[in-house]
């Protein structure tokens, strides 16, 4: 029986995003959050973009949790490269996200504050998304 050849890197392979999140779907640590209504591929850069928007319009009050985590290497092969001599070099991180994901929480900031900056996130993230308050919610 052939054994599969030993390698230094994990091989990543590409997946699919059928099907709804049923993982992290509900609202965990704060009081408001957006949820993804559509599957993605979020790169690492398009994360910190809408962290720094809630953070500066909440200007550092409250809290922020982000509930998605970049951990897929994304790899490429440079420009006018010919075909062959193995995989690419890891050129960017992506996290995998399906509709119904919660993608950021907060807390600590009235409900007029938090939809704004939320807002604000959803501007910079490459989904539709849908902002939600929790249930027991009250102000």
């Amino acid at each position: 029986m052939l054994q599969p050849k030993k390698t230094k890197y994990r091989k990543m392979q590409k997946g699919h995003m059928k099907g709804n999140s049923h993982r992290g779907s509900q609202i965990a640590f704060g009081s408001f959050a957006i949820k993804s209504l559509e599957e993605c591929w979020m790169t690492a850069r398009q994360i910190e973009a809408a962290r720094i928007a809630v953070t500066r319009y909440m200007k550092r009050e409250g809290q922020i949790w982000i509930r998605v985590f970049p951990d897929k290497p994304v790899t490429k092969k440079p420009a006018e490269v010919r075909m062959g001599k193995g995989k690419g070099s890891p050129e960017l991180w992506v996290a995998t996200v399906r509709p119904g994901k919660i993608i950021f929480e907060a807390d600590g900031v009235p409900l007029e504050v938090a939809k704004e900056a939320l807002r604000l996130a959803a501007q910079k993230l490459p989904v539709k998304t849908k902002f939600m308050v929790r249930r027991d919610y009250t102000e």
